[in-house]
């Protein structure tokens, strides 16, 4: 049987807490709770045309990421939208809540600056395009605050490897839907 963790998660609004439980990739929280649930995707792109699509599944959001969404609640100091720039690495370790950064920073020094919408009601998306000018084995993205580096990472995801050369791209969508609830 498979094991199912919980995150119990303080909203900064009315002291409320909600309880989230990552249920592998599947899109549903617990029953009248509220949930939040990542969806990264990715096109791999050679001479313009896609080669190889891929579900990454869900990456994991950074306590860095959280706390940078619980200030912004409180005094506004912070400020949730600029959450929209794409990063690409070689790193192999497994994503976990404490990340500030990728493990090994693969793509350009500026990061990927993504297109963000709501295609849906709940949703948040973003998608950028990182363009590769060397021959690497691209295995983890993350969603960071900043085109620079440093700033705040929100989301990271581990993956099996994207062979790229140069003069390939890959497109990242990441897609973060919101469930009411509790």
């Amino acid at each position: 049987m498979k094991k199912l963790s919980s995150v119990i998660v303080k909203l900064p609004v009315l002291g409320r807490f909600a309880l989230v439980r990552d249920k592998g990739g599947e899109a549903n929280g617990f029953p009248g709770g509220l949930s939040f649930h990542s969806k990264t995707t990715i096109q791999h792109i050679r001479g313009g045309k896609v080669i190889e699509e891929r579900d990454l599944g869900s990456g994991v959001v950074t306590t860095a990421g959280v706390n940078f969404l619980a200030t912004d609640f409180v005094d506004g100091t912070t400020d949730i939208t600029t959450f929209d720039f794409h990063d690409s690495g070689t790193g192999i370790v497994a994503a976990a809540i404490g990340d500030t950064i990728l493990g090994t920073q693969a793509g350009p020094t500026t990061r990927a600056t993504g297109t963000p919408s709501s295609p849906a009601a709940g949703q948040y998306r973003s998608v950028g395009t990182i363009a590769y000018v060397s021959t690497l084995a691209i295995t983890e993205w993350g969603l960071f605050n900043q085109s620079a580096q440093g700033g705040t990472l929100w989301d990271r995801k581990v993956f099996a490897a994207i062979n790229v050369v140069s003069g390939d791209s890959i497109q990242f969508t990441y897609t973060l839907t919101v469930t009411a609830g509790g």
